[in-house]
């Protein structure tokens, strides 16, 4: 039977946390509309923010889709799925947002990750998303696999991309500044990488 939270904490989180892939369905609004779904990996791209909200990396692809949805309306559903262990299945309905990396939001949500360097992948949104449902299910039909280890070949091929050459494989791309159904995807030219703020280091006295 399916159980309804009223929060992401506790065995929901470390349930969240521990899974080295989960999916993300979107889909215009137009009843014609191609639904997106996708799936997305990578150690470290996700967090958890705060009982009601998480937010992943959106990396260099070929299109963006999931992004544009967002930009229309909104809506975005996250799912994981127990490969091993108790069989379980996660989801969390709610409202999404793209936040690019002009938006003054970027600095404060980029340092919940810090376990990925976000520089060999061409990162060019973080997609803040707030639950407004969440709720497991059995997952019995799920079949058994063994996780063995992230691919490799994402942060090798976009590693040798600065933000230039990086605009320009977006700009090259059919769906990424415009979305299969015409919708407005990743604004380009795509701001540049902000650099961090330095840290003060103190002085003799510690001030």
């Amino acid at each position: 039977m399916g159980k309804t939270y009223e929060r992401i904490d506790g065995r929901l989180r470390d349930f969240i946390e521990a899974q080295p892939i989960f999916f993300t369905a979107t889909a215009p609004l137009s009843p014609d509309g191609t639904v997106n779904l996708s799936p997305k990996g990578l150690s470290g791209s996700l967090a958890v923010l705060d009982e009601h909200t998480v937010a992943y990396l959106d990396f260099a692809g070929s299109n963006a889709e999931t992004v544009a949805h967002l930009r229309e309306n909104g809506r975005i559903t996250l799912m994981w799925c127990a490969f091993r262990g108790p069989p379980n299945i996660v989801r969390v309905h709610g409202r999404g947002t793209p936040v690019f990396r002009d938006d003054p939001r970027w600095a404060d949500l980029v340092v919940h990750f810090p376990d990925i360097d976000t520089d060999r992948h061409g990162l060019r949104a973080i997609i803040v998303v707030r639950a407004e449902l969440i709720r497991d299910t059995c997952g019995y039909a799920v079949p058994l696999m063994t996780y063995d280890e992230d691919r490799d070949l994402h942060g090798k091929r976009f590693a040798r991309e600065d933000d230039a050459s990086l605009d320009a494989y977006f700009a090259k791309k059919e769906h990424i500044a415009v979305s299969i159904d015409g919708l407005p995807g990743l604004p380009l030219p795509l701001p540049p990488t902000p650099t961090p703020t330095p840290v003060p280091v103190p002085g003799p006295g510690g001030h």
